[in-house]
């Protein structure tokens, strides 16, 4: 089954189908295998209590019954809103302030936005172009390599998902029952990790090429840049701070995240209008649909894996490679860096998960809060590696650039993201220390 599965998946996908339709054809025509080609006049009888398609609707709508994932499109309509009122001007020019003495110091104001502008968005690819469309161009005109502008640009990107709040957290706790606080807690110091690797790589590259830097900036210049900037710094607080102290759910706290980006954009800013809304609810919609249709049909698919035993299958044969924990750990990670690069990270994390996950907990005795970051990290790579990369088109779309020139470019902030994520996979007590300090890992 497996085997039918992965060939009809991946020749959908061949065909260019979009991959929320290609893991629902493929489930169907899973089931109709499973049921057998005696079963099928009754499984395509719509008066049948077995309707392939009944069945398949129940699946869909049980994948999508869940809660907490309502926390998602609150928080996308949170950072559009958020992104729509302007703060991207003033995130840039706080992290410019603070950083941008430094040799390269637009790349490393780069790099610090991302960590600030990741606790609005949650998305990599929402931090690629508001960042990037600011930050390329000025990167240019400062004298910086186009390449290496879109590289650090696109590299940093991947802070967005890992930082809180996440949607790709959200997702990972709603089907694994994993608390989503304790995941939001965990992703700071990965989040704060890839920064850091990602300065030193950027400082090392700028001393080589002789970039140049700004002055150090008065301590008027903080303060004033830090007033300007601290209403959207609060947002991450006011999220993770409500949750952890248990005054509200993920799903209330990213209503409230709506609630406060509202009142900035339209009170305090005052840069957002009414007439804004209607199109920010629309891509809200529209992004929220794409992911949900994936994570609909992927359901689907997990629960025909679930039935044919595949994660036990997959389990044995990890099993039967090494008993060594260590080992299989670095095959797991290699599997989802490769699966990655060639799959939507939302439906790769929802197929995975349920067969992974059990391995990682049950198996290797990992706690599920940790393999939950490893999961969401070693996919979001992926949106920085080619062929798909989501990131890499979005900075070649406003650098101009080829693909093969930006992954040229790229390849080293690849590398060194690599290493933060497998010192982040087998040092647990790195990822777990805050989480447990506020009591929720």
């Amino acid at each position: 089954m497996l085997l039918f599965i992965s060939l009809i998946f991946f020749g959908l996908l061949l065909l260019g189908t979009p991959i929320g339709f290609a893991l629902g054809i493929t489930a169907v025509l899973s089931l109709a295998k499973m049921a057998g080609v005696e079963q099928l006049p009754i499984l395509l009888n719509p008066g049948s209590d077995v309707f392939i398609f009944k069945m398949v609707s129940q699946r869909f709508y049980a994948g999508l019954d869940m809660f907490t994932l309502m926390a998602m499109p609150f928080f996308i309509f949170a950072g559009a809103i958020m992104n729509k009122s302007g703060i991207t001007h003033r995130l840039v020019k706080f992290s410019n302030t603070l950083v941008g003495h430094l040799r390269g110091g637009l790349a490393h104001a780069n790099i610090v936005a991302s960590i600030f502008f990741s606790g609005m968005t949650g998305a990599a690819v929402s931090d690629t172009a508001a960042i990037g469309t600011m930050l390329i161009p000025a990167m240019k005109e400062d004298g910086y390599d186009t390449d290496f502008s879109a590289a650090v640009t696109a590299a940093s990107s991947i802070i967005g998902p890992t930082i809180p709040p996440s949607n790709m957290m959200v997702i990972y706790g709603s089907l694994m029952s994993v608390s989503i606080a304790g995941l939001f807690a965990a992703g700071f110091v990965p989040g704060l990790l890839i920064a850091l690797f990602l300065m030193i790589l950027s400082g090392f590259i700028a001393k080589k090429r002789r970039y140049p830097k700004s002055g150090r900036s008065s301590l008027k210049q903080i303060l004033i840049a830090t007033r300007e900037a601290i209403l959207p710094l609060l947002m991450p607080i006011i999220i993770l701070g409500g949750i952890l102290s248990g005054i509200f759910t993920p799903t209330e706290a990213a209503a409230v995240a709506v609630g406060y980006a509202f009142i900035i954009g339209f009170f305090v800013l005052r840069t957002l209008k009414l007439k804004d809304i209607p199109d920010l609810l629309y891509q809200t919609g529209k992004t929220t649909g794409v992911v949900f249709l994936i994570i609909g049909s992927a359901s689907i698919l997990g629960w025909i894996l679930t039935m044919e035993r595949v994660p036990e299958a997959v389990a044995a044969g990890f099993l039967r490679v090494s008993n060594n924990p260590h080992v299989i750990l670095l095959l797991i990670l290699i599997l989802m860096l490769i699966v990655g690069m060639f799959m939507d990270i939302a439906a790769a994390l929802i197929i995975l998960g349920p067969i992974l996950h059990p391995i990682a907990v049950n198996n290797l005795g990992i706690n599920p809060i940790h393999f939950g970051i490893i999961m969401v990290l070693s996919l979001n790579l992926a949106l920085m590696t080619p062929p798909v990369g989501a990131c890499l088109f979005v900075a070649c779309n406003i650098s101009k650039l080829s693909l093969e020139a930006l992954t040229k470019a790229i390849w080293p902030f690849i590398v060194v993201e690599v290493i933060a994520l497998f010192i982040i996979a087998y040092w647990s007590d790195l990822v777990l220390f805050f989480p447990r300090l506020v009591g929720v890992g």
